[in-house]
């Protein structure tokens, strides 16, 4: 990436003495490009809102550096740091308004008071709290102070926004319609934000990269159309789709022209040897044992398949969701159309090889996708 606006290089972050304290961030390393946004991925104690907090200056780096817009910036204090930041604890003001709290950042600006009051307004049509601007933090509800929050930060001139969960408390018709204005918003202005969330859908609607982040490190960086057809690792395959990705462990061997990955039950899935290449074929027969992953909008009922029996059958308004005990464990199929299939039928199902994920059982990193070598 050519002059990225946002480099983190080798970030460690202990609570406690170094190498000896609790590591919450280890070794994080990835830049971010002017105009982009960034979504921090992953479950609760990941490490994700201690990368945020360190970019934004709350939190001292351990070891590793920040630099922002051509600047060094991890020893400098917040203020000194021109980043905006949306808390997801709000943190707004108590003894003034909504406006007032909005319109904090712009009063030192120089701006007319017009014109800030223009950009208030203008913001809190955006985001929907025109009725509430003239009321106080107390009271109002935890998501409109969410919202208030977010247009604090986003009114604001910054070289980058953070944004920690900044729609968590909001119910799921409002977050959606405002997922795709907030995003408008960055993107015609040109800023470059990071947001932290948990949430698979807000960060595939927002970002243009995700961090998927486990354990304090960073396990993969890419577009979500990437993370999600070619995962760097059995952890972000299963941890990134909905519903997750099925998994099965494998012995590979070889008859006739034929591959067979032999599951926990000694059933087979057997594929043309063609299919996947020399290299590949080549790779996995030496390792002898694999993780297979395959999505479960890939799975299909076919008459040739191997045997499951339907353990549950949801229909969602859109798609069915099956499952089904499969090769010693669990199977999800889903299908676009309502499946007349009964809890306790046997169903036959197909995987195709461009469809497959093989992962390393040792390392759980990816060997291929889709029968085509990981880079």
């Amino acid at each position: 990436m050519s002059n990225p606006i946002l480099q983190l290089k080798k970030i460690d972050k202990f609570y406690g003495p170094i190498n000896q304290g609790f590591q919450a961030v280890k070794d994080v390393t990835f830049d971010v490009a002017k105009g982009d946004i960034i979504a921090l991925l992953g479950s609760s104690g990941c490490g994700k809102t201690s990368t945020l907090r360190m970019i934004a200056g709350f939190e001292e780096v351990s070891r590793g550096g920040i630099s922002l817009a051509g600047r060094e910036v991890h020893m400098l204090p917040p203020a000194k740091r021109k980043v905006a930041m949306a808390f997801e604890g709000y943190s707004l003001y108590p003894t003034v308004t909504v406006r007032n709290n909005i319109a904090f950042a712009l009063k030192s600006s120089g701006k007319s008071s017009t014109a800030v009051g223009k950009s208030v307004e203008e913001i809190a049509v955006m985001l929907e709290i025109s009725e509430i601007l003239d009321r106080y933090p107390s009271s109002i509800s935890g998501g409109q102070q969410q919202r208030a929050s977010l247009a604090r930060a986003l009114i604001r001139d910054a070289d980058l926004y953070l944004l920690d969960e900044p729609m968590g408390q909001l119910e799921p018709q409002l977050r959606t319609l405002l997922r795709g204005r907030i995003k408008h918003y960055i993107k015609e202005r040109g800023l470059t934000a990071i947001l932290v969330t948990h949430d698979q859908t807000e960060a595939n609607a927002l970002a243009d990269k995700i961090a998927v982040m486990e354990g304090g490190e960073l396990q993969q960086y890419a577009s979500p159309e990437e993370i999600k057809d070619a995962p760097a690792n059995l952890f972000t395959g299963t941890f990134v789709g909905e519903p997750p990705m099925n998994v099965f462990a494998a012995k590979v061997t070889t008859a006739s022209d034929a591959l067979i990955f032999t599951l926990q039950d000694e059933s087979d899935l057997s594929f043309p040897q063609a299919a996947f290449g020399e290299t590949l074929r080549s790779r996995i027969l030496a390792m002898g044992q694999v993780m297979l992953g395959v999505r479960p909008y890939a799975v299909r009922r076919h008459a040739s398949g191997v045997q499951a029996r339907v353990v549950a059958n949801q229909w969602l308004g859109d798609q069915s969701h099956i499952a089904a005990e499969f090769a010693g464990g669990a199977l999800v199929l889903v299908e676009h159309d309502r499946a007349d299939v009964a809890e306790g039928s046997d169903i036959a199902v197909h995987f195709d090889p461009a469809d497959l994920h093989i992962f390393d059982p040792t390392t759980g990193a990816a060997v291929s996708h889709g029968a085509k070598i990981a880079s």
